[in-house]
This record gives structure tokens, sequence and C-alpha cells, in this order.
């Protein structure tokens, strides 16, 4: 007997499954930048991607949730950063904090650094091990660079590892053959203040092609909680490479780069030092600056087996609180074969070390401060066809030894039925985990304080937890896929998660400590794995090509969050604001229409729902823009944000590690010349 809980799954989504058809009205992963309605029925069920399995895999095959963002979408899009592209992907969770930092989860716990989601650009891991998360105010490049964004919506522990817990996004970028020429692109608002990035590509020879790029922006502050400057503004400026060379008929190498320095407003709530009476407010600059280099070797032995080799060295320097420089070495090397008429295999091997220093302060530093890591990884998986052209069942699994826990093992079972060349059914079970960061680890943070009628000075505070465990997750999903009349295509996925170890917040005793000075009673509370529950939701998406100039892309999802904490726990918050923390339903819209004369509309629609326990209303966001091609090579655009109400508040950090502003209403015009 299935669970009420997955029962109720199914009946929901099938039921919006229902509406959809009625309301024929849909959208689905596409992997050119061509438009849907040019596209075939079997076109659209041949779909490659790369992230679910580190190979290229058909759509039809493919028992996952996943959602493409191609470069046409992201042309469309009216975005100016990676985040807000973010927004159109079913069962991703995208709220803005302030106007340099956000918070993005899958299928829900979502927080700043939402440490379930792993993000990989061209497969290079930028998930910090320190706090457990993204930076995605630095996660950027020119978004004309970007040929496709994988979202796997579920776990991918069994190929990527840890972290890969929720979903795993991947930014693939275009090849250098695909960008000769120049482009300028250059614009401004009034939140976007300024925007341009200059570009140049071509060839050297037959065998080598190149393109070198500089892009700058400067943001404006939001609006403070009473109206105020809220002192978050940034800027950055970045530059880098990409070149693409064919070394032999069976050996192609990519190298590419980049490097960047800015400076952001984080305004934060920290206690400056032990005999402070409170609190204090504190709006620092943090200084930005970061690089990496990246090779990508692929030999082809034959058409039956290939290989991939990925190296990569990346640093960062971020001027904040901790004022933390990590320097981090990865090489990842995988092998897909043909075994037999039935068996696809995939394995491979991985190894990354990182290097961390950090400085710290009175209010918060990790102890130890400079911490070096290891992790070791494999990986197998096999794609058996049980029927040829029909049924399909991958398993697989990755084990990983990482510095915190040890041994890893994360397997999983995916089966795809192929009912028809338009039709197919899915379903998966996977093993996840997320492994301790520094904070959870090693983290002091004072965060209040006062003087007992002794004299005694005592210092409240949370200390990591150096035996902090991994945590855990067990995921069932199912999804269809369908065409539906010549224009319609609709994807529909549920899932239910089981969720163990999840962190909570637990007093510990307290001691007397001697620095810094003076002399005090220090009261601590520290991270625990007293928590468990479960996740439960569904997701459509269809895509409708009403005419040929016309086309329609719905979606909506909803999810139920449960946490418990165990008889031990004292903690009767972590609970409520995990299930809190995402809105149970999210609902949006996007249309595109060609209109005459080289003009184009694209509109979106997008509706949150309330976030309970952050005590965050419902809101709708509106993004609309019109662009004209005027003539070969130079188009103008005019789009306009958020334009419902004036000032939305998204999220609110609850650990206050940024303060949230207020999203404002923006526009912006943009000009695009290649040549």
């Amino acid at each position: 007997m299935l669970k009420p809980e997955i029962r109720t799954v199914l009946s929901r989504g099938f039921l919006c499954l229902g509406i959809a058809i009625v309301m024929t009205v849909p959208a689905w992963p596409q992997d050119t930048p061509q438009d849907l309605g040019n596209k075939s029925l079997e076109d659209l069920m041949n779909i490659e991607v790369t992230s679910v399995s580190k190979k290229e895999q058909r759509l039809s095959r493919t028992a996952s949730a996943i959602f493409v963002i191609t470069a046409e979408d992201i042309r469309r899009s009216n975005a100016t950063n990676i985040p807000d592209l973010l927004r159109m992907v079913p069962g991703v969770d995208v709220a803005q904090i302030n106007a340099n930092t956000w918070a993005i989860s899958a299928r829900g716990l979502n927080g700043r650094f939402s440490n379930e989601l792993l993000v990989l650009l061209d497969g290079r891991n930028v998930y910090t091990p320190t706090f457990g998360g993204v930076f995605w105010d630095v996660l950027d490049l020119p978004l004309e660079d970007i040929d496709r964004i994988e979202v796997i919506r579920g776990p991918g522990g069994s190929v990527w590892g840890a972290n890969a817990v929720n979903g795993v996004i991947n930014i693939i970028q275009k090849k250098a053959s695909e960008t000769k020429g120049a482009m300028i692109v250059a614009g401004g608002g009034n939140e976007d203040q300024a925007f341009g990035t200059t570009q140049y590509g071509a060839s050297l020879g037959s065998r080598l092609d190149y393109r070198i790029f500089a892009k700058y922006f400067n943001q404006d502050h939001l609006a403070g909680p009473t109206a105020q400057d809220g002192g978050d503004g940034w800027h950055i400026l970045r530059g880098g490479f990409r070149t693409d060379g064919t070394v032999s008929p069976n050996d192609t190498i990519t190298v590419q780069g980049d490097i960047y320095t800015g400076r952001q407003g984080n305004p934060s709530i920290f206690l400056p030092s032990v005999t402070s009476p409170g609190t204090l407010d504190f709006d620092p600059q943090v200084d930005l600056a970061a690089g990496y280099l990246q090779s990508i070797w692929n030999h082809v032995y034959s058409n039956r087996s290939d290989s991939t080799l990925v190296v990569s060295f990346d640093t960062y320097d971020r001027d904040d609180v901790l004022r933390e420089v990590r320097r981090t070495f990865s090489a990842d090397f995988h092998h897909h074969f043909a075994w037999g008429e039935r068996q696809d295999v995939v394995w491979g091997l991985g190894y990354r070390y990182s290097s961390s220093h950090t400085d710290g302060n009175l209010s918060v530093s990790l102890n130890p401060a400079d911490l070096n890591t290891q992790i070791f990884s494999s990986f197998i998986q096999d794609e058996i066809a049980l029927v040829p052209n029909r049924l399909y069942l991958t398993a697989g699994a990755k084990l990983e030894h990482d510095y915190y826990t040890g041994l890893g093992l994360w397997p999983s079972a995916r089966m795809a039925w192929n009912l028809n060349e338009h039709r197919m059914f899915w379903m998966a079970i996977s093993n996840a985990a997320r492994i301790p960061s520094s904070i959870d680890t090693a983290l002091r943070l004072n965060f209040g304080g006062f003087t007992e009628a002794n004299g005694t000075p005592v210092l409240i505070g949370l200390e990591g937890n150096p035996y902090f465990k991994s945590e855990g997750l067990v995921a069932y999903e199912a999804g269809y896929r369908t065409t539906i009349l010549s224009r319609l295509t609709i994807d529909f996925a549920a899932y239910y998660n089981n969720y163990d170890n999840q962190q909570t917040i637990e007093p510990a005793p307290p001691f007397f400590e001697n620095t810094p000075p003076p002399p005090h009673l220090f009261v601590p509370v520290t991270y625990e794995n007293l928590m468990h529950g479960e996740t439960h939701g569904a997701e459509i998406t269809a895509n409708w090509k009403i005419t040929d100039r016309w086309t329609l892309s719905p979606e909506f999802e909803f999810e139920r969050i449960h946490m418990h904490v165990s008889p031990a726990s004292l903690d009767t918050t972590s609970a409520p604001a995990t299930e809190g923390s995402d809105a149970h339903q999210h609902a949006r819209i996007r249309s595109h229409v060609d209109l005459p004369h080289g003009l184009a509309w694209d509109t979106s629609a997008d509706f949150v729902g309330r976030l309970i326990f952050l005590n965050i209303p419902s809101y709708t966001r509106l993004d609309t823009g019109i662009s004209w091609q005027c003539t070969k090579g130079i188009s103008i655009s005019l789009v306009g944000q958020n334009l419902v109400r004036n000032e939305d508040l998204e999220f609110i950090d609850t650990t206050q590690s940024a303060l949230s502003t207020f999203v404002k209403r923006s526009a912006y015009a943009k000009l695009t010349w290649q040549f």
C-alpha cells in the first residue's frame, strides 16, 4: 500500500495534469536556440542532456526531473543575472534577500546558503565548503555565452556525490566556435544602473577557436526596512577567455578561465566584543576577488567509447566578516562505453583538495582558522536496455571519502519506460547526503551578552560541532512526459523525500574562558542532528505553440514539508523554520510573441505563496520586455521588472548574516551589437 502522503501527491498531481490538458498551455526542456514550434515531436523526445549521467542522453531515456534553460530562453527571459534566470524552472525556489544576495533551493529547504543544492559551471563544482552553498553574487558570466542550464530537481548523489541532495544545476557555456566575431552589450536603468560586455572570438588556423571577454556591472542599492538606503549596492569587473582545440581526430581540449574584482555592501548584525551591551548594526563594504582556470580533455576511442578529464583550479578572496581566502584544485575523470548490445556504462574517479584561511574577528570566527581538506571519490552507473527502445533500467552508486565523515555511499536506481515515441514514464529511488561544512563543525559566533548580579560577564553564542553528521535523504520520484496534438508538450513529476539527521540547535554546557578579555562565562548552543522529516510535492510544466508567432509556457508546483525533532531535542524553532521557509504553491506563466518588423514581446508572471515562518505574504512578480531586431546584428530591448508593486520583501535570512531589503520596481534598456 502506498503511504497517504504519496497517494496525496499522485492524486493532486494528476489532477493538475488534467487541468493543464484542458487549458492546453505547456513547456519542457529544449536543447537549441530554436523555437519549439520548429521541432518535430521526435526531436522533442530526443533532446540530449548530459548532467544526469555524465554522458549525452536522450530525454526519452532520462529517468529524472530535468528542465533545460536554452540560449533562446535566456535571450527571451528579460533577466540580467543567473538567479533571475532560474525563476523559470519548476520546483526551484528563487528569492532575493537584498541587492547582492539570493536564497535559491530545489524542492524546499530554502535559505541564504541552501546547502542541499549542488551547482556546477561546465562540470566544475562551485559549492563552497565553508558555508555550504553558493555565492550567487559572483556566479556571473556573459549570459550570451551560456549554451544551456540543465537543472535536475531531485538527488544526483550517485553521479555528482556529496551535497547533490535536492537538486543539481549545471551551467554549460557555448563552444568558442559558436561565438565568433565581435559583440558589444551596453545598458542601464534605475536598478541595474550600468552594465556592459565586450567580446571577440575568432579562429587560429583550422584547429583552434577562441574568445575573450570583459564584463562590468554596477547595481544600485535596494530600499531598507524604513525606506532608507539598504547599503547593499555592488559592482564587479570580470574578464575571461575560452579556447577549444582539436589535437587529433580523436582528441579535443578546452581551456577556459576568468578573473574578477568587485565591491559590495553587506549590511549585517554582529556583536563586536565581549563587553558590548548587545548587538550592533554593522555595515561593511566587502571586497571581492577571484579567478579560475579549467581544462577539459575529451578522447574518443570509438563510436562506442569515450572519456573526459576535467582539471580545474579556482581561488577566491572575500573580505567579509571571516575574511576568507580559499584555493581549490580538483580533477575528475570519467569513461563511457557500450558493453554488449544492451548495456551502457559510465564510471569515474575524482579528487578535490581545498585549502582555506580565515581571519575572523571577535564576533565570528572558525576554529581552526586554517583548514586543508581532501575528497576522494569513484562512481559507476550502468544503463540496461531491458526491452530495447522501450524499457531501461539505470543503476549506479558513488563512493566518496570526505574530511568530516569518512566514507559515504550513495546509490540510485531509475527506470524509464517509453510507451511510444511521444510518451514516456519514469520512476526512481535515490540516496544522497549533505556533508558538514566548516560552519557546522568549527563556527564560533557571539550573538549576545549580559553581566550577572555578581559582576561576572556572560557571553552567549553558537559553537560548531566537530562531530556533526551528514544529513541524509532517501528520495522516491515518478514522472510522465508526453506530446499532445502537434504543438503541445507536458512534463509532470511527483516526489516523496525522507530526510534524517537534519540540523538542530541545542544547548551545550557553559564554561569559563579568559580570551577575549575580560574573563567571562560562555553559554553556548551547538549544532546536532536531531531532526527528521519528509517532503512531498508535484511539478507540472507545459509548452503550447498557440500560433506560429505566440508561445505560452505555464508551470505549477506545490509542496509540503513536515519536520519532527527527536524527544532528546530542546530545539523549538528548527522544525517550523524549515517547514515555513518555502511557499506551498508556486505558479508562473511565460509568453513569447513574435511581432512584425523584427519586434518581439516577452512577459512572465510569477506567483509565490506566502512564507509562513518568515511571515512574508504572497506576491506576484511581473516582468515584461520589448525587443527590436532593428538591423542584422543590432537589437534593442526595453524591459520592466517587478512591475506589480514597487517594493516586495521576498525572503528573510534568519541567521541575519545578510539583512533583507525590498526588491524595487525597475526598468532598463539594452543594446546588443554583434558584428
